[in-house]
């Protein structure tokens, strides 16, 4: 029982700077920012934003709520901008899993609770940390596969202490308050993975609850509050001991701490669907680009696939939005009847169309029993003159082995940010986002979130 790992990480949140982090690792913090604020913003006229929204509107504060005109305390401010971020699933993954929807509301309402300015390099930074923390606790937690097969949804049990971190680092708290941070953090650890069997709006809720758990925890750090020193690997109680037993591994929670940043593993996302889905949807688009062929010319997409991907993935109900984008099926079938994965392939007249329906029907899966939950799909091809085409994408668009270049990035967040802001303040924002670093201000930033 010991609190060194508790300690290394408070020491990394308080002590690191901009200067100490490689260009890369601040541009792809940049553009992750952006991806988070385009998904956010889009994500405001979602069905959970609105309700979030109703329940919360008596919370009245300065901070805004993004892309609406609406304006709420900063811990209600980061609990629906969480939510609205992940709401399409458009969201970045790779993290705690999908830490842009955590971390970014968090450290933009700590921005807005600062009695100071924050500048965009400090933004920034506390972007790379909260990505860097939340990722370790997962690892350290025995990685994506063991926790979520678990049952726990890493990003409302991983989420709460990136966004701590972030939070304390916007602050400015000193090692010790960052460390009682990450302590409280773990009072809102909590996300069960119950919401795949029918598509409950409780997934969105998860990161939501995620950003405005780290940022309460470092507002009560730095007001003095103190959380459990040996938090993590305490032998009763500990969160390794608690939610991951004999699959722990503490190693990862310091391992090349500093150097090895974690957002550069992150992704971002292309299509409006469970990252799982990714890989297919891409096998699926490169046979049909390569061979020439219609949605028309191909008779049947067989998938075979892992058990933890069947299960999480295998859907094929469409009676909900969140149903529909955790199904494999359906984002494959998508390809077929719209012709791509995007938004609008899962607006409800699609999700409920002839079309769609009997797209899905040409779409089979096998599980395999032996393949590892890691690996990707392989997706067969049969057209209807009876020619198939085997092929597995072993890195999907937006993986870190396969990145979006920036001009599409940049062409999403305008897709994105179009639905709610005007082509003018679209433009704006985004040339903000990609100028921060030497912003002295983000609450200029946030003040293009502002408006509907």
């Amino acid at each position: 029982m010991t609190a060194a790992p508790l300690h290394h990480l408070a020491d990394l949140i308080a002590d690191t700077t901009c200067d100490d982090l490689p260009d890369a690792v601040v541009r792809k913090a940049t553009v992750h920012l952006l991806d988070t604020l385009g998904a956010g913003l889009a994500g405001a006229h979602s069905e959970e934003t609105r309700i979030a929204l109703a329940v919360l509107r008596d919370e009245r504060g300065d901070c805004p709520v993004w892309g609406t005109g609406e304006r709420l305390t900063p811990r209600a401010a980061a609990l629906v901008n969480g939510i609205s971020s992940h709401a399409y699933e458009l969201d970045d993954t790779g993290g705690c899993d999908h830490s842009g929807a955590v971390v970014v509301p968090a450290a933009l309402a700590a921005a807005d609770a600062s009695t100071s300015p924050v500048s965009g390099a400090r933004l920034l930074t506390a972007i790379v940390l909260g990505y860097d923390v939340g990722r370790r606790i997962l690892e350290a937690l025995g990685g994506y596969e063991a926790h979520n097969g678990a049952g726990w949804h890493s990003t409302g049990t991983c989420g709460p202490f990136g966004a701590a971190a972030a939070a304390a680092h916007v602050l400015g708290l000193p090692a010790r308050e960052a460390q009682a941070a990450l302590g409280l953090a773990s009072s809102g650890s909590a996300g069960l993975w119950a919401f795949v069997h029918d598509g409950a709006m409780a997934k969105r809720l998860h990161a939501g609850r995620a950003a405005e758990s780290g940022l309460l925890a470092a507002r009560l750090a730095a007001a003095g509050m103190t959380g459990p020193s040996a938090l993590l690997d305490d032998t009763w109680g500990g969160l390794l001991t608690t939610y991951a037993g004999q699959e722990s591994e503490p190693a990862a929670l310091i391992a090349e701490l500093g150097r090895n940043w974690k957002i550069m593993r992150s992704s971002l996302k292309p299509y409006a669907s469970c990252r799982g889905t990714h890989s297919s949807v891409d096998a699926l688009l490169a046979t049909m680009a390569e061979q020439r062929l219609d949605a028309a010319d191909i008779a049947s997409v067989h998938v075979r696939l892992s058990p933890f991907l069947h299960g999480m993935c295998g859907g094929r109900s469409t009676a909900t939005l969140a149903a529909a984008q955790l199904s494999l099926p359906y984002a494959v079938a998508a390809v077929l009847a719209q012709g791509h994965a995007g938004l609008d392939a899962y607006a409800q007249e699609c999700r409920t169309g002839p079309e769609l329906r009997a797209a899905m029907e040409r779409i089979a899966l096998e599980v395999d029993e032996e393949m590892p939950a890691t690996e990707e799909p392989v997706v067969t091809v049969t057209s209807t003159a009876g020619r198939r085409w085997a092929r597995r994408i072993t890195q999907a668009s937006g993986s870190p082995g396969n990145p979006l270049t920036e001009p599409a990035v940049r062409e999403k967040f305008r897709a994105l940010a179009g639905r709610v802001l005007t082509p003018e303040r679209t433009r704006v924002l985004e040339d903000a986002a990609f100028g921060l670093a030497s912003t002295d201000d983000v609450r200029e930033l946030a003040g293009l979130l502002a408006g509907a």
